[in-house]
């Protein structure tokens, strides 16, 4: 085994570094050619370039670059990186950095241990989703969900880790992959994290800060005068008769996904044909007015429950068994969709099928807003700019005005 004492390293005297604290030009033959030490656990070298900077240097041939500096009084050690994975020019700049840190009364140390104690992205989350999102939101399982779908990669990385190049890039991947509603939801979702984690005495930045989202184009498609027969045939000769149902109070409605989903018979009185929402999307509750129609449907779901649960649901439109409601119907919708030959068609879009044909038999944006639980005017005005017939109405009027009559002459 070599003896430290016989190996020469160029430029340092033979003589035990550790003792001499020798100092060598880093160079990556000469560390490259440091042994490990014998009599001792590790050894130090110190750089002839850069004041301050130290290479140590353990039995087990490992190497680290270090610096050492007397803080508030007592001596202070950090290892800054390993050799080879840190290059000698970074582990240089490294050093500059953490002496200027030092210089301003900061400790490096300090800001490592930290690190090392703050929470992860994942972890944080799971606390953003039990002490704030379940209890907060009404939408808690669209954080759930997409979180978990697009931003598991970053549950074990430290919050601080997370750069704003990184939400960037996923916001651009998932707006080519999804779309640009996904992507903005998204973002959002990220910033609302990051806030709330500053909130609750995160000392970082939020990534999503300053990041623009996607401009959306407002969705105006509804079901067409000559798709609704179509569309009615389909729903009739649905075999899923719950999901038929229910598509059909949604349509005749015009109440949210989520709401006729979770439709509960205690919120039905069939005494004076009224439907209460105890909590809508905006926070308050709606009363809506069920016209004959509906009723027919939902006392027909009412015995045909009976009858398949043989117990009573709490679910107008129950799922698998009496204790639970029906989920997102992709598969009859899709069918639905199908037999009636209609494209790009969203369960979604029969709420704005309501509201156009509200308009289109005269109804005042007031009522139509009234009917879908809008509190904004300017939620509602699409249906002004949906239903044509009156403009048509008065642009009929203008006919003899811009082609008027010749009146014919008496030699004609």
């Amino acid at each position: 085994m070599t003896n430290i004492h016989q190996f020469r390293v160029p430029g340092v005297s033979p003589v035990c570094p550790r003792r001499q604290n020798a100092t060598i030009q880093f160079t990556m033959k000469t560390i490259e050619s440091l042994p490990s030490p014998t009599e001792a656990d590790r050894e130090y070298y110190y750089d002839a370039k850069q004041q301050g900077l130290i290479l140590m240097v353990t039995r087990t041939g490992a190497k680290s670059f270090q610096i050492r500096k007397r803080f508030n009084g007592n001596p202070v050690r950090l290892t800054i990186g390993k050799f080879p994975q840190m290059s000698i020019e970074q582990a240089r700049k490294q050093a500059i950095e953490s002496y200027a840190k030092f210089s301003i009364g900061e400790n490096p140390n300090e800001e490592k241990d930290a690190i090392r104690r703050e929470e992860t992205f994942g972890g944080f989350f799971n606390q953003y989703m039990e002490n704030y999102s379940k209890k907060k939101k009404r939408s808690w399982k669209y954080d759930e969900r997409e979180v978990n779908k697009f931003l598991g990669e970053w549950f074990n990385r430290k919050l601080s880790s997370i750069a704003k190049h990184e939400v960037l890039a996923k916001h651009l991947n998932v707006t080519d992959n999804h779309g640009d509603y996904a992507a903005n939801r998204l973002l959002e979702r990220i910033r609302a994290i990051f806030n709330k984690a500053i909130e609750w005495g995160w000392q970082g930045e939020n990534p999503a800060r300053g990041i623009k989202k996607n401009r959306e184009k407002s969705r105006d498609r509804f079901l067409q005068p000559n798709e609704l027969p179509k569309f009615l045939k389909a729903l009739k000769s649905e075999k899923n008769k719950i999901v038929a149902d229910y598509i059909r109070v949604s349509l005749q409605t015009g109440a949210r996904k989520t709401n006729v989903l979770s439709m509960r018979w205690e919120e039905i009185n069939f005494a004076s044909k009224t439907w209460r929402i105890p909590e809508t999307k905006n926070g308050d509750p709606l009363t809506i007015a069920l016209t004959d129609s509906v009723i027919k449907v939902l006392e027909g779901r009412k015995r045909k429950n009976k009858k398949k649960l043989k117990v009573d649901s709490p679910w107008v439109f129950p799922g698998v068994d009496a204790n639970s409601h029906i989920k997102d119907p992709k598969k009859a919708w899709k069918r639905i969709l199908t037999a009636a030959k209609i494209k790009d068609l969203r369960i979604h879009d029969l709420r704005r099928t309501f509201g156009s044909y509200l308009a289109a038999a005269g109804a005042t944006t007031t009522i139509i807003g009234k009917s879908l639980g809008h509190k904004s005017p300017l939620s509602t005005r699409v249906y002004e700019r949906l239903n044509l017939d009156p403009v048509r109405t008065f642009v009929t009027k203008t006919e003899d005005i811009f082609n008027p009559k010749k009146k014919k002459s008496d030699n004609a």
